[in-house]
């Protein structure tokens, strides 16, 4: 058997461990050595999972080699469908919007820059003439959409899509194209406030996918000295590592609180809920902002609704002007959704990317939204003179009324760093497909295409917990795009705490990892890596054939058996 050399992840944050070992009276000084040798994976301290995984992708391609069986590699969120029918009524458009250009000017390889003026009825000829090709049927029924349910005029949200589509324009606004604009009001409305228009009005920034907007928010939010170097920020935990790992960056270098997701039920088992007693921590007035990614990830459980009520009494009665930042990219995967952005709309920023719901990881679709009435622009208000003088310096460009520059008006300046400002905003044809995708899914009153994806991911985390012989976890609010089976849990009440004792000081989380990629070809994340129980895994449901999850969980059951028997052949003495 191959030995392996592996790097200790970042310590437990989750109280189970400690707890744990008072319970067993051991208290562990340094972590189970590994050994060394031919085909080790290399480690540094406290390695990203995401680095892990490249290391644990070259275990899996060798033993694929020898074995011709194929990698299943579950560490990565990328979904394996895609929402054909906004993509086919994308296509469609594109070929209208070049009969349209070549109307104006048709040279060959060259043509014109498209008219708006009677496009209208030109478009409803297209349509009829090309009836029987995909996507048009859709692409007319959404430009319909925005006529009947938004008043836009026929031509010019025609023109918008057509324009964008070409892409041979600047986006004008930076921001976000204006009538796309109010397609994602209306979708975000739907999806995260369960279609309650009163939450609103929003403004909202068009970025390249959910990362982008997450990178804009942090900078803008230190060069407006809403948060500065060394502040108090929550996160709340487990989550995607880099909501830890920017903060951690000597650009920021922000004192980090774990709010952590630590709640259990009757029987032990997690929710992946806060406790009331974690919430509180915002309640100190030091804390100055609240991070958090709802529907979790990599639990995939969205805050309970007594969780989001406490939060709510906790800003309206001593934090008003606590900043919280929430990143919904899973909202579609729980029914009755509703966002912090919903019942905190004032202070909350919400992130939300189309890339998991529609399957656009390569398309890069995100926004940005913040109410109009903010605590961004309400915390801008109140800064000192010399602040404001600083500001006014940075922003001088753009105007000379500085003190009036809303908060996301900056975000646009600064992901140009302020003097490209002119050049900002997500390419055009991607706020076209945006906006498609969300007329798609605005006209679907049935939600025939939310139970298919929801459906997917349901059946896989059924089948994967067929093969670890296990009963499948029934949690309220469950996304079920990821799961995260703690291994340490599944030990206690498999075996009991002898053999958890047994396994936590002889052995490390990513051993279990090792010997699946090594023996298996089965490639999944530490749990650890995610700020959650150390010894955790991470599987994603969304990117594998669903016969592959029944195979990954057996193949898990074996490694699990494999420590047993290691464990009952070494006998009492092992305890010694």
């Amino acid at each position: 058997m191959k030995s392996w050399r592996i790097q200790s992840l970042p310590p437990p944050i989750m109280e189970d461990d400690k707890e744990f070992k008072e319970a067993v009276g051991m208290e562990r000084t340094q972590e189970p050595k590994v050994p060394a040798g031919p085909g080790q994976v290399r480690a540094e301290p406290d390695i990203s999972p995401f680095e892990l995984k490249d290391q644990l992708i070259q275990l899996a391609r060798e033993y694929e080699r020898k074995s011709m069986r194929v990698m299943l590699d579950a560490g990565r969120g990328n979904p394996n469908w895609v929402a054909a029918a906004p993509r086919e009524a994308f296509f469609a458009l594109g070929q209208f919007a070049m009969t349209e250009c070549r109307r104006v000017c048709n040279e060959g390889d060259l043509a014109g820059k498209p008219r708006c003026d009677g496009m209208g009825a030109r478009f409803k000829a297209f349509a009829a003439a090309h009836r029987d090709t995909p996507g048009v049927e859709l692409l007319r029924r959404i430009v319909q959409w925005g006529v009947d349910r938004c008043g836009f005029s026929e031509e010019e949200w025609l023109y918008e899509l057509v324009d964008g589509i070409v892409g041979d324009n600047y986006p004008t606004p930076g921001r976000i194209l204006p009538l796309v604009e109010r397609v994602m009001h209306q979708y975000l409305i739907q999806e995260l406030c369960q279609g309650d228009e009163g939450c609103g009005p929003f403004d909202l920034f068009a970025t390249e996918g959910g990362t982008a907007a997450m990178c804009y928010l942090f900078d803008t939010l230190v060069a407006n000295r809403l948060l500065r170097r060394g502040d108090r920020v929550a996160v709340g935990v487990p989550i995607f590592p880099p909501y830890v790992e920017i903060p951690q960056l000597r650009r920021y270098h922000f004192d980090v609180v774990e709010v952590r997701a630590t709640g259990r039920d009757e029987e032990g088992l997690h929710t992946w809920q806060y406790p009331p007693e974690e919430v509180e921590k915002l309640a100190d007035p030091s804390v100055k902002a609240f991070f958090l990614v709802n529907p979790s990830n990599p639990p995939s459980v969205a805050m309970a609704p007594e969780t989001v009520r406490q939060v709510v009494k906790l800003v309206h009665e001593h934090r008003p002007n606590l900043m919280m930042i929430t990143d919904d990219v899973y909202a579609t995967f729980v029914n009755g959704f509703r966002s912090l952005l919903a019942v905190l709309p004032h202070n909350t920023a919400v992130v939300y990317s189309l890339s998991k719901y529609f399957g656009v990881t390569g398309w890069r679709l995100g926004v940005i939204a913040v109410h109009r009435d903010n605590v961004f622009d309400r915390l801008l208000r109140t800064h000192p003179e010399e602040v404001r003088r600083e500001l006014a310096a940075r922003y001088a460009s753009l105007t000379p009324c500085v003190d009036e520059l809303r908060f996301v008006d900056r975000l646009v300046a600064d992901s140009r760093q302020v003097a490209l400002r002119h050049t900002a905003g997500l390419s055009t044809p991607q706020q076209v497909q945006m906006a498609l995708m969300a007329v798609f899914a605005l006209l679907d009153e049935d939600d025939t295409y939310k139970r298919q994806t929801q459906a997917i991911c349901r059946r896989r985390m059924r089948l994967l917990y067929e093969g670890l012989g296990m009963p499948e976890p029934m949690l309220p609010l469950d996304a079920d795009y990821y799961t995260e089976f703690d291994l340490e849990e599944w030990s206690n009440r498999h075996y009991g705490r002898a053999f958890t004792q047994y396994l936590t000081s002889r052995h490390l989380p990513q051993e279990v990892l090792c010997r699946l990629a090594e023996r298996s070809a089965i490639v999944l994340l530490p749990g650890g890596g995610f700020y959650g129980p150390r010894w955790s895994v991470r599987v994603s449901l969304a990117n594998l054939d669903d016969g592959a999850y029944r195979t990954i969980g057996r193949a898990l059951h074996q490694v699990l058996e494999e420590f047993v028997a290691e464990w009952r052949d070494a006998g009492e003495f092992a305890f010694i």
